[in-house]
């Protein structure tokens, strides 16, 4: 089977490799839709990796004893290979397993094996291409929005609209909240304009917390999300934020932000939440928005053949997209 890899600085290839074998209780899916993320960072600088992506969404082909899916069964690919037993795993919120399986597959290839339990059936009509936005596209902000009670009498602060932040929008728009978002990269500014943002702030502008608690009738947002892993945006959050509001991290961030206990928390009486994924019971919830909300055409805006994986990856580099599929059998 074939298999994308980054093979040098700036350079991506396609590699041959063997089709993987079942465990118990596991399955084999034929990928037909491989999001790309955050992988174009080991692209740039050069990061040899045979094991890109952890969204997908396929058909599955081959069961092994004790599978809960099928084949034939059309399903979302959840990330990660937790253990499945423990209290996290069996309330949904397998994320936070404590005791994920030694076992890493890439989402950029032609099969995949995994957990059957970890499949999520595609409800008929929904095309794999917008069934895989179910993972890092509208998965992140659905499971914070959650979370944190987002929904029509909510305004919203969104920092970050790269593909993970214009999905928030997605899901913000479909919960009937108000939008404010925090962006400077013109291509990304101009596909939130679409999505019916209407205020757009500028994070270099000097006074942008004053903007934005301006549109709030001086209070600040309820919620917020950074979508970025920007310190300076989670302090904008923080400082823009209404009290006694909600502001959630879905943005990797391996620095330190500068945390204020007494008057950020304390006197201020905001939460701060970290949120990776959503709890796996919600995904019917999710798929209602993949198939209902005409925004999701706008979230996707590049698909490639996975035999052109070079330029594809070119591009989420350049950062001049939104959310990119890449079809592993082209």
């Amino acid at each position: 089977m074939k298999q994308a890899a980054i093979t040098g600085v700036k350079q991506a290839e396609l590699l041959e490799r063997e089709t993987p074998v079942l465990k118990e209780g596991w399955a084999l899916v034929k990928v037909h839709a491989a999001p790309m993320c955050a992988e174009y960072k080991g692209f740039v600088h050069g990061d040899h990796s045979d094991c890109l992506g952890h969204e997908a969404a396929g058909e599955v082909v081959e069961v092994a004893p004790g599978s809960k899916v099928k084949v034939g069964d059309r399903v979302v690919v959840m990330p990660q290979y937790p253990c499945g037993v423990c209290d996290m795993c069996i309330a949904g919120d397998f994320i936070y397993c404590e005791h994920n399986l030694y076992h890493h597959e890439p989402t950029m290839t032609q099969y995949l094996s995994k957990p059957s339990w970890l499949l999520a059936r595609i409800p008929d009509g929904v095309p794999y291409e917008k069934a895989s936005l179910a993972c890092c596209g509208l998965g992140p902000s659905h499971g914070a929005f959650s979370t944190m009670g987002v929904d029509a009498f909510s305004t919203v602060l969104i920092t970050g609209l790269g593909p993970v932040g214009l999905g928030a929008i997605v899901n913000a728009k479909f919960r009937g909240a108000k939008v404010i978002a925090v962006e400077m990269n013109p291509y990304r500014v101009e596909i939130a304009k679409k999505m019916g943002v209407e205020h757009i702030i500028d994070p270099r502008d000097p006074d942008a917390v004053q903007q934005i608690k301006a549109l709030t009738g001086g209070k600040g947002p309820d919620f917020g999300l950074d979508c970025s892993g920007v310190v300076s945006a989670h302090r904008l959050q923080i400082d823009a934020l209404k009290r006694k509001g909600k502001v959630a991290f879905v943005g990797e961030c391996f620095t330190e932000t500068p945390i204020k206990v007494s008057d950020d928390l304390l006197r201020k009486g905001i939460h701060l939440i970290g949120s990776w994924h959503y709890n796996l019971n919600e995904f019917p919830q999710l798929m209602k928005v993949i198939e209902q909300s005409p925004l999701t055409d706008l979230l996707i805006t590049h698909q490639f053949p996975m035999s052109r994986i070079q330029e594809a990856f070119e591009v989420s580099a350049s950062q001049q997209s939104g959310k990119i599929i890449l079809n592993p059998w082209e």
